[in-house]
């Protein structure tokens, strides 16, 4: 089992940037860690992911040119890096892990995830 826990989330104004980071524990992490959102009244969105050795990297429509997903193996670290923030960012973030070799965009693909953490970002 893989423990996933936020950390980062608060309350910013629009253009602020702001750093997410997602400590793992437990058995190997996930060869593919990601970050989702969502917010009040709407599907979880895939945010961002990536594999352990950052081969591959996928980001969604909303993240590209403003968020960066990192990862330090050796710590067991997931980080998102969110810049030019908007109001429409609003919303709760997870982390999650999956156990398959590739990076996938649906929120089903994931095994694993943690409990979120809030951003709010004000106009």
């Amino acid at each position: 089992q893989v423990q996933l826990v936020e950390s980062g989330g608060g309350l910013v104004q629009a253009e602020d940037s702001l750093r997410l980071s997602c400590a793992a524990s437990g058995r190997t992490v996930s060869d593919v860690m990601g970050w989702f959102r969502q917010a009040p009244g709407k599907e979880r969105e895939f945010v961002a992911a990536m594999t352990r050795s950052g081969g591959e990297t996928l980001y969604g429509d909303s993240a590209k040119g403003r968020f960066t997903i990192s990862r330090d193996n050796a710590k067991n670290m997931v980080y998102l890096q969110m810049n030019s923030l908007k109001p429409e960012d609003t919303a709760v973030y997870y982390c999650a892990g999956s156990d398959t070799l590739v990076v996938l965009t649906t929120a089903r693909a994931y095994d694993y995830w943690g409990q979120g953490t809030q951003v709010t970002v004000s106009s």
